[in-house]
């Protein structure tokens, strides 16, 4: 059977990744709604290609020359936009693959409708896991998550009654043996160049910081509904190892393969199936020679430290650790703050935070402006 798929954000690293494993299977999917930023030029070519029923982009200013272009497709924009595909009847899998907050409302709203999502957005789980996950309970909703780390730990998973505990995998990012004064000085190229996997620029950065690695606790939390004290992060330099699942007994089942986001995404949109689909490289014992495992340095990236902590916290503490992150990494990207300067922020808002228990939708949204505009204003003073 063909299944019906909508892609919010197509244009990014994993839509189009995710478009890249859907060629191959082309009898398995049809495309009916696309959504992307500003990338034009790349969703003219994939509208072409997939021909969606429904698209939507960040603006409105190029509208009527999609319009225009593809008189067929139902062209939308912004978040009212995003709402109306994410209402949607007709897709059976939601595939949210926007990066930041922007995602959190289309997978709610998606949830509502009874829809199934392949999660490889964050904020989603880390601003609200617990209202999420409670909504897609009531509404028998699957969330099949796409990042590697827990792709892995969900195919491990048999009965969760009888887990021990997660163990997360890092590959240690590209400072990993970096000394505290090259950090200091760490321009933005330097930043980027992950030494394993290619990714937007946001998420490279905080797995510099480690701080992806403890979003991902977060999300492992609210995805597997696992104690903090269960979750464990160790570096894996090779990133042959996804992550893995300990059982009461000792055991341990782990997800082993290349490095290759193909994966994960195409076995979140065949689910509950494994097919051949794309073709990868084989993982090769022989080559692979040797599988290294570290403990993370919290002195060294207390990112992650602070982000199980808010975890820990619970409420709008995560809501208050992913805004003022996400802020202070837009201001080093933007080249305003230095890579060190991004912790220092986070903490510093962090800090001075009260967090609020058990918010609902509108709460969590309205701590996240007021975050974001403290944060701002800290890095524009100059005062860090």
């Amino acid at each position: 059977m063909v299944k019906k798929i909508a892609i919010l954000g197509s244009t990014g690293s994993i839509g189009t990744q995710a478009l890249e494993v859907i060629d191959k299977q082309k009898d398995r999917f049809k495309i009916i709604a696309l959504t992307a930023g500003n990338n034009i030029e790349l969703l003219c070519s994939q509208i072409e290609k997939y021909k969606p029923e429904y698209v939507c982009i960040q603006s409105k200013e190029h509208v009527n020359y999609l319009q225009l272009k593809f008189p067929d497709t139902k062209i939308l924009y912004g978040s009212n936009g995003l709402t109306e595909i994410s209402s949607l009847n007709s897709p059976e899998l939601f595939l949210v693959a926007v990066s930041g907050k922007i995602g959190l409302e289309p997978t709610i709203q998606a949830i509502k409708n009874k829809k199934n999502i392949a999660l490889a957005n964050k904020e989603t789980l880390v601003m609200a896991g617990e209202l999420v996950m409670e909504l897609a309970r009531k509404n028998n909703v699957q969330i099949l998550p796409v990042d590697s780390e827990h792709s892995a730990i969900f195919q491990c998973i048999n009965r969760r009654t009888d887990v021990k505990k997660l163990i997360i995998t890092a590959s240690g990012g590209p400072f990993r043996n970096s000394s505290e004064e090259i950090m200091k000085n760490a321009n933005l190229d330097e930043t980027l160049a992950h030494p394993r996997w290619k990714m937007g620029k946001k998420i490279t950065v905080d797995s510099a910081t480690l701080m992806n690695k403890g979003l991902e606790v977060i999300e492992a939390h609210h995805l597997f509904n696992i104690d903090y004290s269960s979750i464990k992060v160790v570096i894996h330099p090779q990133s042959y190892m996804h992550s893995a699942v300990e059982y009461i007994d000792g055991s341990i089942i782990a997800q082993i393969g290349i490095p290759s986001m193909h994966i994960p995404i195409q076995y979140a949109l065949t689910y509950p199936d494994r097919v051949q689909g794309i073709e990868t490289e084989s993982f090769d014992f022989i080559k692979a020679k040797q599988f290294e495992f570290y403990e993370p340095d919290l002195e060294k990236f207390p990112s992650l430290k602070l982000a199980i902590e808010a975890g820990k916290i619970g409420g709008t503490a995560t809501v208050c650790l992913n805004a003022a992150n996400e802020e202070a990494v837009f201001a080093f990207l933007s080249k305003k703050i230095k890579f060190l300067d991004i912790y220092k922020i986070t903490k510093l808002i962090f800090d001075s935070y009260t967090p609020i228990k058990n918010p609902d939708l509108e709460k969590i949204l309205e701590e996240d402006i007021k975050i974001r505009k403290l944060t701002k204003e800290i890095i524009n003073k100059g005062k860090i």
